[in-house]
C-alpha cells in the first residue's frame, strides 16, 4: 500500500496559507487587469478537482490504496483554487468567483478505463506543472508570482505519486497496464499536431453534455485558456517540448526502455497490443 508512505512524505512539505504565501510583499502597481482576469479563470479551473475526484472514488471502487491516497490529491488541488481566490479576496475582490461560477464545473464524467485515467491525469500534472512555472515568468506581481511557483511545485509532486501508483499496476497487470500507459502517453505528447492543448480540463467528459462537456467549455470564457497560453503565457514550442521530453523521460523510467521520440513509444505501443492479442486479450 502506497498511501501511508505518500501520506508522510507530501505532508513534510505542505505549505501554509497564511505562513508560506508573502501577501504582505503585493505591489498593485504590478497587476495588470489582464493578469487578474487570467488568475480568476485559473481558480474556477482549479475546483474542478472536486468533479475529477467524484469520478477517481467512482471508478477506482475496487483499489482502496489509490481511492485513500485522492484524500491527499483533492485537499491539495483544492487548496490551490481557495489561494488563488484568496489573492483575488485581498487584491481583486470584484473578480473572486461566485459560488454559481465554481459550481458550473462539477458535472458528471462518464466512466472510463481507470488505468488510462491514471495516465491521462499523470501527464496532465507534468503539463500543468510546466503551465505554471510560465505563468510564474509572465506574472509581474510578486505575490502571484510565488503562488504559480508555489503551485507548479505541487504539481510535479502528484504526477511523481501518480507515478508509483503506475509502476504498482505494472506489477499487477503487466502488458495490460503498458499498452494503457503507451496509448495515452503517446496521445498526450502528440499536442503539438492537436488545435486545441491537451490537458484533462481541456477533453470531452460527458456524451451527453456535449459539446458542452469540458471544464474549459463550462467557465465565464471558455475561450481564454488558448489565449492564456498562445497571447499571454506564451506557452512556445520551446516550453512544449520541455512537456513533451518529460512525459517520454517518464515513460523510459517506467517501461525501463529509452524513447527519445514520440514515434518510438508509438512504435513501443504497437509490439505491446500486438503482443495482448497473440495472448487472446483485448488491446489498449
Amino acid at each position: 500500500m502506497l498511501y501511508p508512505e505518500l501520506f508522510k512524505s507530501l505532508e513534510s512539505v505542505r505549505w501554509h496559507m497564511d505562513k508560506d504565501i508573502p501577501w504582505d510583499s503585493f505591489d498593485p502597481s504590478l497587476l495588470t487587469d489582464d493578469q487578474a482576469k487570467t488568475i480568476r479563470m485559473n481558480a474556477i479551473t482549479e475546483w474542478s478537482a472536486l468533479p475529477a475526484t467524484e469520478m477517481f472514488l467512482r471508478d477506482n471502487r475496487h483499489d482502496s490504496d489509490f481511492s485513500a491516497f485522492m484524500s491527499i490529491w483533492f485537499f491539495e488541488e483544492q487548496k490551490h483554487s481557495l489561494v488563488l481566490m484568496e489573492y483575488l479576496r485581498r487584491f481583486r475582490p470584484d473578480l473572486v468567483p461566485t459560488e454559481e461560477e465554481l459550481h458550473a464545473v462539477r458535472f458528471e464524467f462518464d466512466p472510463a478505463p481507470p488505468l488510462e485515467t491514471l495516465m491521462l491525469h499523470f501527464c496532465g500534472e507534468i503539463r500543468l506543472n510546466h503551465w505554471y512555472r510560465r505563468a510564474a515568468e509572465w506574472h509581474t506581481e510578486p505575490v502571484i508570482k510565488h503562488i504559480y511557483r508555489t503551485l507548479s511545485q505541487d504539481e510535479a509532486r502528484h504526477g511523481g505519486a501518480y507515478l508509483r501508483y503506475m509502476k504498482k499496476y505494472l506489477a499487477q497487470f503487466g502488458d495490460s497496464a503498458r499498452a494503457a500507459f503507451a496509448k495515452i502517453g503517446v496521445l498526450m505528447a502528440s499536442a503539438r499536431r492537436t488545435e486545441k492543448p491537451l490537458h484533462p480540463t481541456n477533453l470531452h467528459v460527458n456524451k451527453a453534455l456535449f459539446p458542452n462537456d469540458t471544464v474549459q467549455s463550462r467557465l465565464p470564457d471558455p475561450d481564454w485558456l488558448e489565449h492564456w497560453l498562445d497571447e499571454q503565457i506564451r506557452f512556445d514550442e520551446v516550453w512544449e517540448k520541455k512537456v513533451i521530453e518529460r512525459i517520454l523521460h517518464n515513460m523510459s523510467l517506467l517501461f525501463e526502455r529509452t524513447f527519445d521520440t514520440v514515434q518510438e513509444l508509438n512504435r513501443y505501443r504497437k509490439e505491446l497490443n500486438a503482443s495482448l492479442v497473440a495472448a487472446g486479450q483485448q488491446p489498449a
